[in-house]
């Protein structure tokens, strides 16, 4: 009788020591969880404040690079070095920096606004090149009596991507003589030249790699460009 007393108190004593530790594990799983969540919390609330911070910057960013470049064609537009003007042209870039800089740069890590406007300003002699080549090219259109015009319509898919790329490439069509721009929709260019040597000589692509280098789109092309042949090669390896 004792002994069965014993043992039913063993039995007892060991489902009420099962019992506790299976709290116990309880209580430590949900304390682990209880951790875990509130370090993810922690972490999502570092990242969305170093996010913010970084938007700040660069949105600030962009606002001054606007600014300035506003300022600086009101300035060349306007010919004008008074007081009264550069005020005038100081308030209205102002304005229009402020309603409009996340327009100009879009989707613009902080620290490559430097590096497109250091590569535009690279590429705008270059254009001008352009310019005064196409010039004399017109002009000897013009002028010669064959008249060797041959006008054409023509029609190129845009590799470049942003809306920022297609306004200046469209715009250095434009105003590259001989070869307008007529309508872009969804990436496709409708460009008229005045003859053949001109649209051979968009058709090379050479103003838009270039543009595309300006933007840094031609950054991440290049490396998605080597990602695919790593890729083909080790498939044929």
């Amino acid at each position: 009788m004792e002994v069965t007393l014993l043992v039913q108190a063993a039995d007892d004593a060991f489902r009420i020591l099962e019992n506790a530790r299976g709290q116990a594990v309880e209580l430590l799983n949900t304390a682990t969880k209880l951790t875990s969540d509130t370090r993810w919390m922690e972490e999502k609330k570092l990242q969305a404040i170093l996010l913010g911070a970084q938007k700040k910057k660069s949105g600030f960013q962009n606002f001054v690079v606007t600014f300035l470049m506003l300022f600086a064609f009101w300035a060349l537009l306007s010919g004008k070095f008074d007081t009264f003007h550069l005020s005038l042209g100081v308030i209205c870039s102002l304005v229009v920096a402020f309603m409009g800089h996340d327009l100009l740069f879009t989707n613009v890590r902080v620290g490559d606004i430097r590096v497109i406007v250091q590569r535009f300003l690279a590429y705008l002699p270059w254009h001008v090149y352009q310019i005064v080549v196409a010039n004399f090219h017109v002009a000897y259109l013009a002028l010669s009596p064959k008249m060797p015009i041959s006008p054409k319509i023509m029609r190129f898919k845009t590799k470049l991507e942003s809306d920022i790329s297609w306004v200046t490439l469209a715009n250095s069509i434009t105003l590259t003589p001989g070869t307008i721009t007529i309508d872009i929709e969804e990436g496709e260019f409708v460009v008229h030249a005045l003859s053949e040597r001109l649209a051979d000589d968009l058709n090379t692509g050479e103003m838009e790699d270039r543009i595309a280098h300006v933007f840094m789109e031609a950054d991440h092309i290049y490396i998605q460009d080597v990602l695919d042949v790593a890729r083909i090669f080790a498939e044929f390896r």
